[in-house]
Order: structure tokens, then C-alpha cells, then sequence
């Protein structure tokens, strides 16, 4: 059961495969299409790291992993991160993760969002749900560009800034006149100096909900898909399938997926260039005994992130 399973782009905050430096303390994305992570991953035993190509043609994948042999805590949490999609999103509701039992801290978000109306569309609350609490949230943000560190629709003289920081951002991606016929956007927000804790339990939901005439709600329709990165102790849930994120998407190509787990006897796997497999694309490489710590992975693909 991975710890890890979501779409490299978007574990990079990068899921449009549109090129959009990043300059953030956990990951960053460089010219021309270097991907690096600096999130801790403690492990007690050993782990593994698999790539899998979900596109139609053979691609060469690039990769250096630093990590640590090191004494780690019994009690220490584990890095996880899964990633859901609505498409479309339905009663304007988003869940970006639930199911989480255990104690831990949610520590980052990223969203890739296709708006498929006129007018803003970023007024929806993100909602966290801690040890319990089911009916009201523990925790509700103001609209959505407040909790990614921006304000007022990210609007500058009528005109969307994007933006990169250590722990806010956000990606516009415009239309091309063409088949790019929507607002694309990916937005970050890493809870790394105010994690959310929790002793039981976690969900987290965001709600998808523009503006209408008379000043009225109007509840999205659109392509939301979210990457959840937080930290707990075991054991935990096993995520949701992973879900299809080349639907509806003809013009792109479908996003290769990461997985990265811990395991009493597993391996490392080396980047090879490697085709599509039923399952995962991964070679035998050489085994690491832990416990230790990835301070640091950086990936480097033969085409745009």
C-alpha cells in the first residue's frame, strides 16, 4: 500500500503540463523541466519509489534521490500524499481528503482547476474537519484566493497575477483562441510554519462557487483536481483509485504517476528510460535498509512537466 500515489505534475504543483517555474521551500520547478522535492520523508525499514507512463509513447525519465541513514523517532509521522479529481465538480463540493485516522498534521494542498464558466469563480470556503467534527468545520477559510495567499480574485488591473512564494502560488494558464478553451489554474499552499493538527481524524473539502447575477452563488461546475500532503503515524487508509486524469483532456498527454511507499524489504529504483507497462514502470535497483530520511528527489523528464 503506497504512502504516496498521485500524478508527478501535480506532486510538483505543476498539473497542466504547462511549463510554470515554481520557487516554494518544498518543491520547486526550474528551466527547462527540472522537478525537485524537499519534503521530508522519514522511513524505518526501507522504501521504494516507481514511476508510472500512462501516455501511449515511450519517454526517458531522469532522476537523483538524496537520502539519510539516520536514527528516526518510533512515534514519528509518515509523509503521504494522494491526489482526487472531480470533473465535474458536483453541488459545487470538492473533497480534497477524508478517511485520515490517526494522529499527524496536514501540512500542503495543490489544486488544478479548469473553470468552465464566465465570471470568478473562486469564492468557495476551504474546510477543514478535525477529530470529530463532522456538521461545521474546525477550521473555514474566507474565498479561495485567501487561503492561497492572495486577494480580491487575484485581480490587478483586470488581469490575473500569477505568482510564486515559499508557501503560496498560483499558475494561470489562458486560452489560445482554439482548442484551449479554458481558464486553467494551479494554485499551492504549503502549512509548513502553521500546520493543521490533529489527534483522530482529518477530511478537507473546498467548495466550488462563483458569482451569478444579483449577487447570488453560483455553485461550479468544473474540472477540480487536488494533491493532499500531510504527515501521520501508522497505519493508514488505503487511498481512494486513483482517478483517470487524461479524461477529457484530448489535448494533452496523460500524467505519468509517482508512487512512493515503505516496506520491510523493498528497493530503489535507478531512472532508466522505460515504456509502458500494465502496471508500473520500475527496474530491480539496489536495496536501502533505513531507518532514515529523503531530504531531497529531483526528476527530469524528455518533455514538459
Amino acid at each position: 500500500m503506497p504512502a504516496i500515489e498521485c500524478p508527478i505534475g501535480d506532486f510538483f504543483a505543476n498539473g497542466w503540463q504547462a511549463y510554470s517555474q515554481i520557487s516554494s521551500l518544498a518543491v520547486c520547478l526550474n528551466p527547462g523541466s527540472g522537478l525537485n522535492c524537499y519534503w521530508q520523508m522519514p522511513f524505518q525499514k526501507a522504501f521504494r519509489i516507481t514511476a508510472e507512463n500512462r501516455a501511449p509513447d515511450d519517454m526517458v525519465l531522469f532522476y537523483q534521490i538524496d537520502y539519510a541513514l539516520c536514527a528516526v523517532p518510533e512515534n514519528i509521522g509518515y509523509f503521504r500524499a494522494c491526489s482526487r479529481r472531480s470533473n465535474p465538480v458536483k453541488d459545487g463540493l470538492h473533497v480534497i481528503l477524508d478517511g485520515v485516522q490517526g494522529t499527524g498534521r496536514y501540512v500542503g494542498t495543490y489544486l488544478a482547476w479548469q473553470v468552465n464558466n464566465a465570471g470568478w469563480w473562486g469564492e468557495g470556503e476551504v474546510k477543514f474537519y478535525l477529530d470529530g467534527d463532522r456538521d461545521y468545520p474546525t477550521i473555514a477559510t474566507t474565498g479561495t484566493e485567501d487561503y492561497f495567499g492572495g486577494s480580491y480574485n487575484f485581480d490587478s488591473d483586470r488581469a490575473y497575477r500569477p505568482f510564486t512564494t515559499p508557501y503560496t502560488g498560483l499558475q494561470v494558464i489562458k486560452p489560445d483562441g482554439l482548442y484551449a478553451s479554458q481558464m486553467r489554474f494551479g494554485l499551492y499552499r504549503w502549512h509548513i510554519l502553521d500546520p493543521i493538527r490533529f489527534e483522530e481524524n482529518l477530511a478537507v473539502t473546498i467548495q466550488a462557487i462563483g458569482w451569478r447575477s444579483g449577487g447570488r452563488y453560483l455553485p461550479e461546475q468544473d474540472d477540480l483536481a487536488s494533491t493532499a500532503f500531510w504527515y501521520q503515524t501508522e497505519p493508514h487508509a488505503p487511498f481512494p483509485k486513483l482517478p483517470d486524469f487524461a479524461l477529457n483532456l484530448p489535448q494533452l498527454q496523460p500524467r505519468p504517476v509517482l508512487n512512493l511507499g515503505q516496506f520491510p524489504d523493498s528497493r530503489l529504483d535507478h531512472g532508466v528510460p522505460f515504456s509502458q507497462r500494465p502496471n508500473q514502470g520500475s527496474v530491480p535497483g539496489t536495496r536501502r535498509r533505513g531507518p532514515g530520511t529523503l531530504p531531497w528527489f529531483g526528476l527530469c523528464e524528455n518533455g514538459t512537466p
